[in-house]
């Protein structure tokens, strides 16, 4: 299969070199030093066990060079999809499949969805439609991200844990060719379950990372800290009692516990959240994605969210603050 990862971050990374591993004519589209790294050493796993894998892989930074594809995956973070869609169709033929990973609520959460807000675009994610408009839906299919990962060096990638990528119709149907994604990412080591009801599972996991990324950012924490210290404990089970709010008057199943969510983020240890990740690198974050959307879809459907909205505004100054002074954020041990 012809397959171009777009954004050679993390989980991009991490499914580029399995699905080259597994003899796929895999592509990555990356920039500066990480890009470099790949084309000149390879790129680099290191696995949960502690062992390493190379692959030479081709890399770009224009994706027109690309060339058509049979699946495209946007492994770059939900704000960066926008700026890069209308280059996205050089990479289509007839069949080509893009599979969104990003975290948080997708642009397409109310296409294909069947309610009363179907075709609604989101402000916080999708600013003006523009991704809507740029990007045929009937080409999407989706995926809930479960492994942590991270960049350790440019073109050196670390699996901290963590192989499942659920994958589904965003419709829920049953296809051809979710199938074939699924037998895609199983052949390349991956657990991917075709799932029946995408954006319940969605919501499971934007559940605790509309809370645990944005505190753990601000606090500079690690997931076992903030849950161990009873103050951000209680923080963060009021903001996700306030989104399970708002996801059951959407329709949404929660088939875990509050409880039972906080404690599965406790137990992952010391590990940063890739919002924490990015305030200490000076990126970006995706706050609008994992936070911004929870507000606006509780203005839709009537249910307040002050504790998210507080945060939501805390978070938001730091990132513009951190982007104005084109600086990062990280306690260093004296």
């Amino acid at each position: 299969m012809k397959i171009c990862v777009v954004g050679a971050g993390a989980i991009g990374g991490l499914l580029a070199i399995k699905l080259a591993k597994a003899n796929h004519d895999v592509t990555v589209i990356a920039r500066g030093p990480n890009l470099k790294a790949i084309q000149q050493k390879g790129f680099q796993l290191i696995n949960e066990d502690g062992s390493t894998d190379t692959v030479k892989i081709k890399a770009t930074q224009v994706i027109k060079e690309a060339g058509p594809q049979d699946l495209v995956i946007l492994g770059m973070k939900a704000h960066q999809v926008g700026p890069i869609v209308q280059e996205l169709q050089w990479l289509y033929q007839e069949n080509t499949m893009v599979l969104t990973a990003q975290n948080g609520i997708p642009w397409w959460y109310f296409f294909k969805h069947g309610g009363q807000y179907e075709g609604r675009t989101l402000e916080s994610v999708d600013p003006h439609g523009k991704i809507a408009a740029n990007l045929p839906v009937s080409r999407v299919v989706g995926t809930i991200v479960y492994p942590a990962a991270e960049i350790i060096s440019p073109g050196v990638l670390r699996h901290i844990e963590g192989n499942r990528f659920s994958v589904a119709e965003i419709d829920n149907s049953v296809t051809p060719r979710i199938e074939l994604l699924s037998k895609t990412l199983k052949e390349a080591g991956f657990k991917a379950p075709v799932i029946s009801d995408i954006r319940s599972e969605l919501w499971t996991k934007l559940w605790g990372n509309l809370s645990f990324n944005p505190v753990s950012a601000l606090t500079h924490s690690t997931l076992v800290d903030m849950c161990q210290f009873p103050l951000t404990r209680d923080l963060i089970a009021k903001m996700m009692t306030e989104a399970q709010h708002v996801g059951e008057k959407l329709g949404i199943a929660f088939r875990v516990s509050l409880e039972k969510r906080i404690a599965g983020a406790e137990a992952v240890g010391k590990h940063k959240t890739s919002m924490l990740q990015d305030i200490e690198a000076g990126r970006p974050v995706e706050k609008d994605a994992l936070i911004g959307s929870i507000i606006e879809l509780g203005k839709i459907v009537g249910i307040p969210t002050p504790h998210i909205d507080a945060v939501f505004a805390c978070i938001s100054l730091l990132a513009k603050t951190i982007q104005d002074q084109r600086g990062q954020l990280k306690i260093t041990a004296l």
